[in-house]
């Protein structure tokens, strides 16, 4: 790319979600037109100054992704990215470009007033690289909020319940928001969190799921639920994922113990299908109700292992729950 496709690129074609493209480009023409991961997250931190950490996850996996890969103006060997045909530049086109990603940023800052710095100032420690991977692979990528996709806007890895009012740093607690998803909740959600955790504490003492968390045979949980087999099994293996809250039904959930009812749920299918080969497929079913069979009134999930050959006619599913519905 040339100096005029270049200044095409930066004054014209640039959208920005946010100012990581043209201080990514700057880093690069101020360097020789090679420049680390690192080095670029440095210079993003002279805008936003948090863990160099966060911003190399930032270029590798949004900024960089954007400019090489999707622009194929920069070249990635490593862990540094380099401007493709940065040789042809004189110095006083580098100088140019460099003025204009400049203006840019510039633009973006008056034009956001600050504001898209804020879910960094909300007194956090770091949240590792791993865990944010997990968050976002679990999010499939996409906002859970609007569902834009990571290659469309920057993901952000957020606290349902927030750090700054006692939450938790746990993949529970974790949810997957765009930047103005995020800058949207944070500056609109009011909700009054001071007894949210008194509220997952809670449980009833003639409740047989409340008392089973004391008991043994619990085969794995996690902060917000736990996993037990069935007393009343329908195939073997088959396993009831329970929040430990006490709540009537799978509609009283938050969306923390969604998180974690689901994580469950995936580790135990993973385990079920190396122990037990047979096992080709799962229902995966809620009662809410008594009309819908419920006979116990605090939320339970199951998780029914299904082999071939251990119902006739498997057709329809859960569709069975209403007799003669499975065929259609």
């Amino acid at each position: 790319m040339n100096f005029q496709q270049l200044k095409d690129f930066i004054v014209n074609k640039m959208r920005m979600s946010h100012i990581y493209q043209p201080v990514m480009l700057i880093e690069i023409l101020k360097k020789g037109g090679y420049a680390s991961a690192e080095q670029i997250a440095k210079a993003i931190l002279n805008h936003d100054p948090t863990q160099v950490d966060y911003y190399k996850e930032v270029v590798r996996n949004m900024v960089g992704k954007v400019l090489t890969s999707n622009r194929g103006i920069t070249e990635k060997k490593g862990d540094t990215y380099s401007l493709i045909n940065y040789e042809k530049l004189t110095k006083t086109q580098t100088k140019e470009l460099i003025s204009l990603c400049q203006e840019k940023i510039k633009e973006y800052d008056n034009k956001r007033e600050g504001s898209q710095w804020e879910h960094r100032k909300r007194g956090r420690k770091l949240i590792s690289g791993s865990t944010r991977y997990k968050v976002i692979q679990r999010a499939k990528g996409r906002c859970e909020a609007c569902g834009i996709s990571i290659k469309e806007k920057s993901i952000e890895v957020d606290h349902i319940h927030p750090k700054s009012l006692g939450g938790k740093d746990d993949l529970s607690n974790y949810q997957a928001l765009c930047y103005t998803c995020n800058s949207q909740k944070n500056n609109k959600d009011d909700t009054d969190y001071r007894y949210l955790d008194a509220e997952y504490e809670h449980r009833e003492a003639d409740c047989l799921f409340c008392k089973k968390q004391k008991q043994k045979g619990i085969k794995n949980e996690n902060t917000l639920a736990y996993l037990i087999r069935d007393g009343f099994e329908v195939t073997k293996h088959h396993s009831l994922i329970i929040p430990k809250r006490h709540c009537k039904d799978y509609f009283e959930l938050t969306q923390a113990e969604i998180n974690s009812i689901n994580n469950l749920i995936h580790i135990e299918k993973e385990k079920l299908q190396k122990l037990d080969k047979s096992i080709t497929g799962f229902n995966i079913g809620v009662n809410c109700g008594e009309d819908a069979g419920q006979t116990i009134f605090h939320c339970h999930v199951h998780l029914i292992p299904r082999r071939k050959g251990d119902d006739k006619s498997p057709r329809g599913g859960v569709r069975k729950v209403i007799d003669g519905k499975g065929n259609y």
